[in-house]
């Protein structure tokens, strides 16, 4: 039998062994072993430690959720869940935050779609799927993982950017004051307009938003999204 501690260890070593793989030894480990051999094990370390998280969180016991997540919050969480698909999937298409493989970074002229919400469309959806679900599943072992996820995500880019500053000091500043790191700062600041999304984040992210919500009753036993009500 799991335990909510094992839950929180092994988000530890998750969220832990990025920020730690991806700054502090990422320039020793390059100059050690090049740099297909850190990804190696940069994907090895992500991989282990989060099967070592899924399992953790399959073990661990149910705990009382902090509240009853009625129909009005299910209905919110729907909604920005879509948001966080359309996040996710247009984030896919011309992101310089995406790593090319040494390739040059190719930046969009402007701000548009979900760059024109934030320059970093895909951390923002994860972090928006960790409020959706510990605002429905408020139990422990559920909010640990959803908290992880966030942080991961938040500072996670924020050190992104500090990174590639460094790396692209002539392309990222520049597309830093078109775009904002916190959603529609930069359309607030009439920097961006809000706009020019393509079929691929709102088709892609409609689809991606449906399956997904569907596949929680097989997956787990009860329905979201709009199945809860269909």
């Amino acid at each position: 039998m799991g335990s909510t501690n094992a839950v929180a260890a092994a988000a530890v070593a998750f969220v832990g062994s990025h920020f730690v793989l991806s700054h502090p030894l990422r320039r020793r480990l390059v100059s050690a072993i090049g740099e297909t051999g850190f990804l190696g094990v940069y994907s090895l370390v992500a991989f282990a430690t989060l099967g070592w998280l899924i399992a953790a969180y399959l073990k661990a016991p149910l705990t009382a959720p902090l509240w009853q997540a009625g129909d009005g919050l299910w209905a919110v969480a729907t909604v920005v869940m879509l948001i966080a698909s359309i996040l996710l999937m247009g984030s896919l298409i011309r992101n310089p935050a995406l790593p090319t493989g040494g390739r040059p970074t190719a930046f969009p002229q402007a701000a548009l779609g979900v760059y024109a919400v934030t320059r970093h469309p895909m951390m923002w959806s994860f972090v928006l799927w960790g409020l959706c679900h510990i605002a429905v599943f408020p139990v422990a072992k559920s909010i640990i993982v959803a908290v992880a996820i966030a942080i991961l995500a938040l500072v996670g880019s924020a050190l992104q950017d500090r990174k590639k500053e460094q790396l692209q000091p002539d392309l990222w500043p520049e597309w830093e004051s078109k775009t904002s790191y916190l959603p529609f700062a930069a359309i607030a600041a009439g920097r961006a307009r809000l706009g020019g999304f393509g079929l691929h984040a709102l088709l892609g992210g409609f689809v991606v938003w449906l399956v997904a919500t569907w596949a929680h009753m097989p997956i787990t036993g009860w329905a979201a999204g709009v199945w809860r009500w269909l």
